[in-house]
């Protein structure tokens, strides 16, 4: 079992930053790949990034790239969203998922409780 504990959640004014923390604990081989997903009011879950804990390779969705970034630190079994320049439309439930097997949306089998990231002034 692996498991998924994210901070660094809060209210932010538009335009601000915020970065995201995803711990992993336990069997951390079932988490080579890590993805943040968010999800909206009255939408569905959206995936943001993800990231390959081995080798680093990262993805970002289309409206997030530039603007976002994912990392991780291996010796502390993290994994970091930062957000820059934020948007009020960018507010959501943003949790971190974790995959043994690719970053294909349907791969993530592990998931954390999620933060609440709301952008307003």
């Amino acid at each position: 079992q692996l498991q998924l504990v994210e901070s660094g959640g809060g209210l932010v004014q538009p335009g601000g930053s915020l970065r995201l923390s995803c711990v992993a604990s336990g069997s951390t081989s079932e988490g080579n790949f890590i993805g943040w997903f968010r999800q909206a009011p009255g939408k569905g879950r959206e995936g943001v990034s993800c990231i390959s804990v081995s080798d680093g390779t990262t993805r970002y969705a289309d409206s997030v790239k530039g603007r976002f970034t994912i990392s991780r630190d291996n010796a502390k079994n993290t994994v970091y969203l930062q957000m820059n320049s934020l948007k009020p439309e960018v507010t959501a439930i943003y949790s971190c998922e974790a995959s043994p097997a690719s970053c294909g949306s349907h791969s993530f089998i592990y998931w954390g409780q999620g933060n609440q990231v709301p952008v307003s002034s």
